[in-house]
């Protein structure tokens, strides 16, 4: 390889791209299920390369074997740290969903999930598509990109890995989505809870009437509509929000 490149310049491209390409695998977007891994890996390979001679000059390499792994296993744990917290607050869009599926009944309808193993409900998954759809929309994701750089700033290669604030933020970005996507939902909670009340209600001023074969296409159709009117304020708020989780890496 000296011949090419020399030892240093070879090591820091391999731990960029270690990395790199753990953020990739888990970023929105780009780490969902139905992008092939070989593109993740193909894009995570030429940004290693993009970025080696910019974050890295003059890094000397370790005398040992133990101290490559180190280094290597360092960089993917903070990798999978940034591509996980960025992750998380996608999920309360399928909170979102989730919540309003089963206030209108539709809970046990299941769609194919792409950014997802497993199925999900076919609202968080129609949301969650229009989550990825409004950051490749908006070039979100050029900030995402513009993260990764600012990573090498926050976390450089002779930092240790802040293990204590790491957990700390991811906890702090799991519970504000579970309140994200309670709030995102919130419109046709209230009206589900009125609409139940109400329906009870009937139920017992007058036994004989059918509530159930009433009620339930009534909550469907109604819950549906208020889910379809809210759509856009749900999109801007989730965006400003996830705008404002990614900018703190950006500092």
């Amino acid at each position: 390889m000296e011949s090419y490149a020399a030892a240093s310049q070879v090591y820091a491209a391999g731990l960029i791209f270690a990395r790199v390409g753990a953020i990739l695998m888990l970023l929105p977007g780009f780490g969902d299920t139905s992008v092939p891994p070989r593109i993740r890996l193909s894009l995570a390979f030429l940004m290693a390369l993009t970025l080696m001679p910019v974050v890295a000059k003059g890094m000397p390499v370790p005398g040992e074997v133990s101290g490559v792994a180190g280094a290597v296993i360092k960089e993917l744990l903070i990798g999978l740290m940034i591509g996980a917290i960025l992750r998380m607050m996608l999920s309360s869009l399928a909170t979102a969903g989730e919540i309003i599926s089963i206030q209108t009944t539709l809970a046990f309808a299941q769609t194919a999930a792409p950014g997802q193993a497993q199925p999900s409900t076919t609202l968080g998954t129609f949301l969650t598509l229009i989550g990825i759809t409004l950051i490749m929309a908006t070039d979100l994701h050029h900030m995402f990109l513009a993260a990764i750089v600012r990573s090498y700033s926050i976390f450089p290669f002779t930092r240790p890995i802040a293990i204590s604030d790491g957990a700390q933020l991811a906890i702090q970005t799991v519970a504000g989505a579970f309140r994200l996507g309670l709030q995102l939902a919130a419109p046709v909670v209230v009206f589900s809870v009125i609409f139940n009340v109400a329906a009870g209600l009937v139920g017992r001023v007058m036994p004989q009437f059918q509530v159930f074969f009433v009620v339930t296409p009534l909550i469907v159709l109604l819950g549906l509509s208020i889910f379809a009117l809210s759509l856009g304020v749900i999109g801007m708020v989730w965006l400003n929000r996830y705008r404002e989780l990614v900018s703190q890496f950006l500092g």
